[in-house]
């Protein structure tokens, strides 16, 4: 049961289901997203690598794990530049953006 006070307080999403299927023009079907695994251990340009791999695969969009941060082997920033080359690359590719 969700408690009273936050009922009064959460309007609900910003937007719906059709709003994200219009934003990737993706209609008649399941929406197919993943999780990069493993979370750590692969370095920068790995990890764009599997978001490349992923979304040249078919993947409609890829997502850090929710407790992966900046690591000593990866960092944010790195893995921010290595992934946004990988959904370039997937989409000069696909013709998908």
């Amino acid at each position: 049961r969700i408690p009273f006070a936050y009922l009064k307080t959460f309007q609900g999403p910003a937007t719906g289901v059709i709003v994200e299927r219009e934003r990737l023009d993706t209609f008649g079907r399941p929406l197919l997203g993943a999780t990069v695994k493993p979370k750590l251990g692969l370095s920068g340009k790995n990890y764009g690598r599997v978001v490349y791999e992923g979304l040249r695969g078919g993947l409609d969009f890829l997502k850090d794990d929710e407790n992966i941060n900046s690591q000593p082997f990866m960092r944010w920033k790195e893995r921010y530049l290595y992934c946004m080359e990988g959904v370039n690359r997937a989409a000069a590719a696909t013709g998908e953006v």
